[in-house]
């Protein structure tokens, strides 16, 4: 039991060296054997496993029960062809499948957690599952524990153990504590847990158990657990799947009761009423949207976005406030001090001198837990900031805390706004330096320091360094303050002396300015929250176009004054928060939320957790964020960029929108059939379409062209228009009549070729044309058989030249870009090959009970297949006239 030895004995249990760490040798022979630090996971299907699990679905049943009676009434070309249709869809939905497993995999892996650990003398970064026993990990606020730990040492240290424990409040560790016999596991303070979050402090540990042998993996609180996550939109197409189920069985039934009103034969009744119940059921539905979607996320990895949980894709496309941090997302993370404030004067760096200023200089560069060792940076991009100013100047933290090591220290805190650390030289006095935001800094400084001379601060001097705070404020810059206590070990943070200011920028990102604009024509408001100055933060809101007057700014004292039902009625005309606590951050997503909007937050921060998961979208920043921040994340931004939103949002929108083309474009293509058969049998005619037929038709319109409508290209349109109610659903904007109008057209173009031969037959032999006479005619095998094939070809046919309209309902087919789509161009060939061969190839014709064309008669029917197409520029050409006539009035 680890917890019950002391430090030397557990490091000479591992064999580890607690000041080099292992060897990279060392770690890789011991990760070969015992295996990565990972939970056993469920063994991922097989191929039979995918291929059964397609089977099992209502519709599929069905479709079983048709081959069944297909057998018993010894039509078994037909019950080959259900099987075979059976079989294919089985077989592309099982290679989908497991693309989609593939792609969530490689994400899963991208945003697995790392550890911070000491390796061959050095501190580098490792992903979680290549920690091994011996390891010495590094523990700083914000991270999760990678493995259970024996701590080593702790300043401060404090972990949430809740999810382990239960216990709600942090548990302050220990390194120097040693366990009694079978304590419980909250009291075990020398010890850090696998997937606890590290909430304050810092600390450094010895790996002593890894995987399945950690306290989580004992009680097998793993991955494997979860259960798969449908969105919303997967939710309500299986509602509208289950009643379109019960549509078609009405219908079934009614049409059964017609065939048998009208003395049809029950059998092949019985065969096509089935085949009619599945092709009025896009049972394709769910398994398009779950394939767009898992091609959306893997979209969307392309453009820096990792998304965490499946429904977040869905809601981009719903958000209308994107609130950001400013440092690192809206500029550009490089922080560089470009003046200073010290002895009551303002100055350039270019003045700042190694002695005179020799008090401010070490002061900033000790008070930090970067570290900038040659290419080795660990940071805190301020902190990184700080070492550089001392570095460009010879002075580097290392030898600084050779002469004066640290002692102790008070971690930096979102509330306090502080930090602070102590050191003393050998013999020397201790000194305790304070940096942080400068309203906190004041407020605890008694005393100040001008030309080496210590006195008590008055208030001229608050006004000069406010001054000077202020001008560099102005100039978007960030400000620092450093205060000072001497002969304190207790790390202090009151009773300071005053020594100085530092200001460095950080300049907005280029692409961000643009993204803004962007937002602004998608009706997307950019709001800024930042821990900086109002003054800096106005002056880089101006600049990127977030904000144009000062009036649209509040910080953190003013947001501390309000209620949340006062915010509530004010955040409409506030477009930057400054000097904002975590704390802030909830309040002010809960205040947009109360107006109706669909809000993204950005975080990186341990104590961000709540806003990002009180937000619809909670966004952590891949770089600086912490592990906390990325667990409460709906999805995690791998550049810490602004534009990448920007371009999530847009991938979300699109991802909606080719859904939407998807579904609207089967369900009205579904209907056309429904529209075909029912009229048809109503009105005593002879079946237009085999059951194979509707099978076929059904099969060429749900697998090719609904998915190629799934994997459109981003439309550059959907960033001008407004976001999505996330409450419509997928008939709302027209989406109704669509379905319905599209679905009369190819019902009636069906039904017109159909006709089109026994009409034909009867104005060749100079016979009258009435519905008697027709249904003569259609008597004749051969005569009936042609008219099938008609209709069959033109069913077909018409919903391929449909898919293509049904790219973009606002623009002319001659205004697209029909390249962009190939996947599209792909479909309609093939489908248009396929239709050929069940007409032209014997073996088939034979099969689908077909007869051949000519060339003449193929020209005929793909020109009235073509009807959808010149519909649907009907209908672009009333959209703009309308448009124009409200545009004059």
């Amino acid at each position: 039991m680890f917890e019950q030895k002391s430090i030397a004995d557990v490091i000479s249990e591992v064999k580890t060296d607690p000041v080099l760490g292992l060897s990279s040798e060392e770690a890789e022979k011991r990760l070969q054997t015992n295996g990565p630090n990972a939970f056993l996971e469920k063994k991922p299907k097989t191929k039979l496993q995918m291929f059964l699990g397609q089977l099992r679905d209502p519709m599929i049943y069905i479709l079983f029960a048709a081959v069944v009676i297909s057998s018993f009434l010894r039509e078994f070309s037909d019950a080959i062809i259900i099987v075979t249709v059976i079989l294919l869809n089985a077989t592309i939905g099982m290679i989908q499948e497991g693309k989609a497993e593939k792609s969530l995999e490689a994400l899963k892996k991208l945003s697995s957690p790392s550890a911070l650990v000491r390796r061959d003398g050095q501190k580098i970064e490792i992903q979680a599952a290549d920690l091994v026993l011996g390891d010495v990990v590094i523990l700083e606020a914000g991270r999760i524990v990678p493995a259970d730990l024996r701590l080593t040492a702790s300043i401060n240290l404090q972990i949430e153990e809740s999810a382990l424990t239960g216990e709600s409040v942090p548990v302050q560790k220990d390194f120097s504590y040693i366990c009694k016999a079978e304590e419980p596991l909250g009291d075990r303070i020398n010890l850090a847990y696998l997937s606890t979050p590290v909430t304050y402090g810092r600390g450094e540990g010895v790996v002593i158990r890894t995987g399945m042998n950690t306290e989580v993996g004992k009680i097998a609180q793993l991955i494997n657990d979860s259960v798969e996550e449908l969105t919303p939109l997967q939710k309500r197409l299986g509602d509208l799947g289950l009643l379109l189920g019960i549509v078609a069985v009405v219908l079934c039934v009614v049409l059964f009761g017609i065939a048998i009103v009208q003395g049809r034969d029950l059998g092949e009744m019985l065969l096509t009423a089935i085949s009619l119940a599945v092709a009025a059921i896009p049972e394709g539905l769910p398994a398009v949207v779950t394939i767009v979607l898992a091609l959306g996320v893997q979209r969307m990895a392309k453009v820096h976005t990792i998304v965490r949980k499946l429904p977040a894709v869905e809601t981009l496309g719903s958000v209308s406030i994107v609130c950001s941090d400013k440092t690192g997302t809206l500029t550009q993370n490089k922080m560089t001090v470009t003046k200073f404030f010290s002895n009551n004067s303002l100055l350039n760096m270019g003045s700042l001198d190694p002695i005179k200023h020799q008090l401010l200089l070490e002061g900033f560069i000790l008070c930090t837990d970067a570290t900038a060792v040659g290419t080795t940076r660990f940071g805190d991009p301020t902190e990184l900031a700080l070492l550089d100013m001392g570095l460009s100047l010879g002075l580097t933290k290392e030898s600084l805390e050779e002469k004066t090591p640290r002692i102790n220290e008070l971690t930096f805190d979102s509330n306090r706004k502080m930090m602070t650390t102590v050191h003393q030289a050998d013999g020397g006095t201790p000194i305790g330096y304070t940096k942080g935001a400068i309203d906190r800094i004041i407020n605890q400084c008694t005393d100040i320091i001008v030309d080496g001379v210590v006195r008590p601060i008055n208030e001229q001097d608050k006004r000069q360094i406010h001054l000077g705070s202020k001008d560099m404020a102005s100039s978007a810059l960030r400000v620092l303050a450093l205060a000072i206590k001497s002969d304190d070990t207790e790390a202090s943070e009151e009773g300071l002396t005053f020594v100085g200011l530092v200001g460095m920028i950080d300049p907005p990102r280029t692409e961000a300015k643009e993204a803004v604009k962007i937002f602004k024509g998608a009706h997307v408001t950019t709001v800024m929250i930042t821990g900086d100055h109002k003054d800096t933060a106005f002056a880089i809101a101006k600049e990127l176009g977030i904000a144009d007057t000062d009036a649209q700014c509040i910080d953190g004292d003013a947001l501390n004054a309000l209620s949340q039902e006062e915010l509530n009625v004010m955040v409409p005309n506030l477009r930057v928060f400054a000097r904002v606590s975590p704390e802030h951050k909830v309040m002010i997503v809960k205040a947009f939320k109360s107006h109706g909007h669909i809000v993204s937050m950005t975080g990186d921060g341990v104590n961000d957790a709540p806003s990002l998961k009180a937000a619809d979208i909670g966004v952590a920043m891949g770089i600086t964020g912490t592990d906390v921040a990325k667990s409460a994340a709906d999805m995690v931004l791998t550049d810490d960029n602004f534009a990448t939103i920007q371009k999530a949002i847009s991938e979300g929108r699109n991802i909606y929108n080719n859904i939407k083309k998807s579904v609207l474009f089967l369900l009205s293509s579904n209907f056309g059939e429904i529209i075909t058969m029912f009229v048809a049998i109503s009105v005593g005619l002879a079946s237009p379409l085999k059951a194979i037929h509707i099978l076929w038709v059904n099969l060429i319109t749900d697998s090719l062209p609904g998915l190629a409508l799934g994997v459109d290209p981003k439309d550059g349109d959907s960033m001008k228009e407004a976001p999505r109610n996330p409450k419509e659903n997928l008939f709302a904007n027209g989406g109704l009549a669509i379905t319905l109008f599209y679905g009369v057209v190819i019902g009636t173009i069906t039904l017109s070729a159909y006709l089109f031969a026994p009409i034909l037959h009867l104005t060749g032999a100079g016979i009258n044309i009435t519905l008697d006479a027709i249904k003569a005619a259609l008597s004749d095998p051969n005569i009936y058989t042609l008219a099938q094939t008609y209709a069959f070809t033109t069913l077909a046919i018409s919903q391929l030249f449909h898919a293509i309209g049904m790219r973009n309902l606002k623009k002319s087919i001659f205004s697209f870009n029909h390249f962009s789509n190939k996947t599209m161009i792909l479909a309609f060939c093939f489908g248009m090959l396929l239709q050929v061969g069940v007409t032209e190839i014997p073996f088939l014709t034979n099969m689908f009970g077909t007869v051949a064309l000519s060339l003449q008669e193929w020209a005929i029917l793909i020109a009235l297949s073509t009807t959808p197409l010149w519909c649907h520029e009907l209908l672009v050409l009333g959209q703009y006239i309308k448009k124009k006539t409200v545009s004059r009035n």
